[in-house]
């Protein structure tokens, strides 16, 4: 059994200031001047009390790829962000194509502790494209799987694609689309525009993104099933799910921290710790996502977490790997690019990046309001701090952060998964006491 706890003078959704008291994994009472026998006293005063936050777009690399991370270190990495839950992408290895992978995944997010780890099943067997993956079976699987992706690559067949909407619809699944067309990003090293060009890199047109996400609403449309679109990243992708979304398609769309803030002028140094798939975009498509976010036609925030081992980035441009890591600083960029500009509100953040993942995901126990009765998750943060980002912040195996150096807003203080601290005065909690 968990130890009682009262976390004392938290300002709930950064509103009203309450204490929290936790029991037996649930909050269990919530107001002023809360006490209970033999509990342990936490003063939080003033940090900003926010449900766990849920990442739908987490690379945990386990099985195959422990260089780069563990489930272990990457819920260690979630917990230090705020996260209580994460979907783990299947480009692992072997792929998350099955029931057996899918549950030993499951089986290590348990074993470790630090949160819920929710698999993510692939949607063609070792995501080739080629036919469908075992999605009954991941579904009907003790891993419960609901949302299938090729991550990394595109479903780009439009058959098979049907078939996947079609086959998810029979049980309530959504297929994660990587909105990425092959063909027209072939040797792409970074966005196409004025910036790829004085460099002289290969560039990444937003349309390979945008055509796939205008084929794929009108197959959901078509099919009568649930699409959702893996880090949007151009003013056309926006529209385009702003359009889907008035014709009353069943499409979501996320997108990640970095393309709320980061732009293809970083490239300018070749520091390839800003190459990304999709690659970081113009400022123009920051503002247009950023926009989509606050008004609703984009649903979640997702980190798209990818870590890799130094190697694969402290190299030239063209050899290094794609990706970034992003659980840990995730919020303190949110709260930068959102909530600083007056974009969205705390209760907003509740909403992009905890109640909304935990729904289209289906993950039951997490997204809920911080009320009495529901499963205590949640994560407490110091929005009145600023400090500079250094790999100090970083919990994980890999270090390849974008924003290594660049001054922050924020600092989250306390995370709390299923009623025990997995994160406690900014520290990862090394035995947790569950």
């Amino acid at each position: 059994m968990t130890e009682t706890l009262v976390f004392r003078g938290a300002q709930l959704l950064g509103t009203q200031s309450a204490d929290i008291l936790v029991r037996d994994g649930v909050i269990a009472e919530i107001g002023s001047g809360v006490s209970a026998a033999g509990a342990r006293v936490l003063d939080v005063e003033g940090l900003v009390a926010l449900p766990g936050l849920v990442d739908l777009h987490t690379h945990l690399r386990e099985p195959g790829y422990e260089a780069s991370e563990t489930i272990l270190s990457g819920t260690r990495a979630a917990a230090a962000g705020g996260f209580t839950a994460v979907f783990a992408m299947p480009n692992t290895s072997p792929v998350a194509d099955s029931a057996g992978v899918v549950e030993q995944e499951l089986a290590l997010g348990e074993a470790a502790g630090y949160a819920t780890v929710q698999p993510i099943g692939a949607v063609t067997v070792g995501q080739k494209g080629e036919r469908l993956a075992e999605l009954g079976a991941m579904a009907t699987s003790r891993a419960n799987v609901r949302v299938f992706s090729d991550d990394g690559f595109c479903v780009w067949d439009s058959l098979i694609m049907r078939r996947a909407l079609e086959y998810v619809k029979s049980f309530g699944g959504v297929i994660a689309q990587h909105a990425q067309d092959p063909r027209l990003t072939e040797g792409a090293q970074m966005n196409e525009g004025a910036v790829s060009a004085e460099l002289g890199l290969a560039g990444w047109p937003a349309v390979a993104e945008e055509s796939i996400i205008a084929r794929d609403v009108l197959l959901a449309e078509h099919v009568g099933s649930r699409l959702h679109v893996c880090h949007l990243s151009t003013a056309g992708s926006v529209d385009l799910i702003r359009w889907a979304k008035k014709r009353g398609i069943a499409v979501t769309a996320e997108v990640t921290p970095h393309h709320l803030l980061l732009t293809d002028e970083l490239a300018r140094d070749y520091d390839a710790r800003f190459k990304v798939n999709p690659p970081l975009r113009r400022e123009e498509d920051v503002l247009a996502v950023r926009e989509g976010l606050a008004d609703g036609t984009i649903d979640i925030v997702a980190t798209d977490h990818a870590p890799h081992p130094s190697e694969s980035k402290s190299c030239e441009w063209q050899a290094a790997a794609n990706g970034m890591v992003g659980l840990e600083s995730a919020l303190r960029v949110v709260h930068q690019s959102m909530v600083e500009t007056g974009l969205l509100g705390w209760s907003d953040v509740a909403r992009v990046m905890s109640a909304a993942p935990a729904r289209i995901g289906s993950l039951a126990g997490h997204g809920t309001p911080l009320e009495v009765g529901q499963p205590a998750e949640f994560t407490l943060y110091d929005a009145s701090v600023r400090g500079t980002f250094t790999q100090d912040d970083l919990r994980g195996r890999s270090v390849n952060s974008p924003y290594l150096g660049r001054d922050l807003p924020g600092r989250v203080e306390w995370t709390v998964h299923r009623g025990y601290a997995t994160l406690a005065n900014g520290a990862v909690v090394e035995e947790l006491a569950r």
